[in-house]
């Protein structure tokens, strides 16, 4: 790359005269992607009754180059994320410069908390208490402010792992039971240094309400509700990808987290 395109941006102009042929090229792909799935974003918000602003898109920039985060920041996108501290680390670092909220949406193992809490400001992941503890005193030990935390709630949690029953072979969501969710989202609230920002799952693959996520959506509703009751400030819905955000946005959701759709289909993780 020949050019510095890190940020802070100068005007639109002089941005795009910089750009090499690849760059400009891939931005306008991008941007044409980013074009069609805001239209999508705000015909479901239409067709929800909701306002086009009570939905934030996140764009899942996992897999791809620190590169076209920068292009997307330059096209206006605000929200990525990510779901491996091994690529969001030097990939945010990289980029720090650039006006981005950073989202780790992926399962988080506790020996890289230390890491993440240095770039994230928003975790979806949260699905157990020995996170939420090990979160809490990574952010206590640095300089940053609040962790937004969410809890993964896990809608096929019920249904027997793979190898068990007539269920054998499924492979489960990460997360917890919808039973379990108000435990651990009083553990966050009460947890120096988080906050307690809402919910967040995706479509299950096993049980009832797999292949439904219309019904999916609608049931992480209720569970969101429950929350909202008793932590009023807890209101982030995270649900909905490239195939099925427009279920989500119906459901209530206030946050989309889409990646295919914006960047094109991923390679195969190493």
């Amino acid at each position: 790359m020949t050019n510095d395109i890190y940020g802070p941006f100068p005007g639109s102009r002089e941005f795009l005269a910089g750009l090499t042929e690849g760059q400009r090229a891939r931005y306008e792909e991008l941007g044409t992607n980013l074009e069609v799935v805001e239209q999508r974003i705000a015909d479901a918000c239409a067709a929800a009754g909701r306002a086009r602003d009570e939905v934030k898109l996140v764009v899942v920039t996992k897999t791809y180059p620190a590169e076209d985060t920068a292009l997307l920041a330059a096209l206006g996108v605000t929200d990525v994320a990510e779901n491996r501290d091994q690529d969001a680390a030097p990939k945010a670092e990289q980029c720090r410069n650039l006006p981005l909220d950073w989202h780790f949406v992926g399962q988080l193992q506790t020996n890289k908390v230390r890491s993440v809490v240095r770039y994230a400001n928003h975790v979806h992941s949260v699905d157990r208490l020995r996170l939420v503890e090990s979160l809490s005193a990574a952010v206590l030990k640095s300089d940053r402010p609040e962790l937004g935390c969410l809890v993964q709630v896990a809608l096929d949690k019920d249904v027997p792992a793979a190898g068990g029953g007539a269920q054998g072979g499924v492979e489960h969501r990460a997360g917890v039971a919808p039973a379990d969710v108000a435990a651990l989202a009083d553990a966050i609230a009460e947890a120096p240094g988080l906050r307690l920002d809402g919910v967040m799952t995706v479509a299950p693959l096993a049980g009832p309400l797999a292949g439904d996520p219309a019904r999916a959506f609608a049931v992480l509703a209720e569970i969101a509700t429950a929350v909202r009751t008793a932590h009023p400030a807890a209101t982030m819905v995270s649900a909905g990808m490239s195939g099925d955000l427009e279920q989500a946005v119906a459901a209530g959701a206030t946050h989309v987290r889409v990646g295919t759709a914006v960047l094109g289909v991923r390679s195969p993780l190493r």
